[in-house]
């Protein structure tokens, strides 16, 4: 669970890189915890997405840099559906 220690370690990092594995862990891990939490206390659950929110961009960031790209990209977020799609593709390539 060193990945999630990390992740919350580096919540304001919005430099150095993070890697594929790391990135899709701590994604996985954030997924379960706000499922759990929107089953029993879903205003928690809203709590917890607002309080990762800042943590999960800075780790985007650092992801879309282990993969060579521009950090830029994230923008891509604020395109419905085509650019959840492209940064999906993003995230998934290997590091540099």
């Amino acid at each position: 669970m060193g990945f999630y220690a990390d992740f919350w370690k580096n919540f304001v990092n919005f430099s150095g890189k993070t890697g594929v594995k790391d990135f899709w862990l701590t994604v996985l891990v954030n997924f379960i915890i706000s499922s759990v939490l929107g089953v029993i206390f879903p205003a928690i659950a809203g709590l917890f997405g607002l309080v990762c929110l800042i943590p999960c961009i800075a780790m985007c960031i650092r992801r879309l840099r282990d993969g060579g790209f521009n950090p830029l990209l994230i923008l891509l977020i604020l395109i419905p559906v085509l650019g959840w799609l492209a940064l999906l593709v993003l995230y998934c390539m290997p590091s540099k």
